[in-house]
């Protein structure tokens, strides 16, 4: 599965955190990140992580091209609900609705991220592959 990681900047520890805790589960897939919130995953986890651009740079329009041609299965977006930039905002928004449209799971927050991340353990997401596999450009 490829695993997309993406945390405004006052959610980016608590993603890291979750990262550790839950390595086991994500050593087995691949993972793509925005470019600060994925040198901090690898630097502190040792998880190999795909770097995209920086969120100012168009990491966000990267993540939601690999989702619109269905290379992404799992979107983890750590908001923060007590953003004040509306750039922040509109691009989160953004991916959120690329994710609704092509059908890929997104957690926004640690508890759905813990429901995904227990489902993809237990093989629940497996039609992803299936479906990815059927979908092949």
């Amino acid at each position: 599965m490829n695993i997309a990681f993406l945390a405004h900047d006052k959610k980016k520890e608590l993603m890291v955190q979750f990262c550790t805790a839950y390595k086991s589960v994500l050593s087995k897939h691949e993972l793509h990140a925005t470019a600060t919130t994925g040198r901090l995953i690898a630097d502190n986890t040792g998880l190999p992580v795909d770097l995209l651009l920086s969120h100012k740079q168009g990491g966000h329009q990267q993540i939601n091209a690999r989702i619109a041609y269905n290379e992404i299965d799992l979107v983890l977006l750590f908001t923060d609900p007590n953003t004040v930039d509306p750039r922040d905002d509109s691009q989160m928004v953004e991916t959120i609705r690329h994710c609704d449209k092509h059908n890929v799971p997104v957690a926004t927050n640690l508890a759905s991220a813990e429901m995904l991340i227990m489902g993809l353990q237990r093989g629940d997401l497996d039609w992803r592959e299936m479906l990815r596999s059927k979908t092949k450009y």
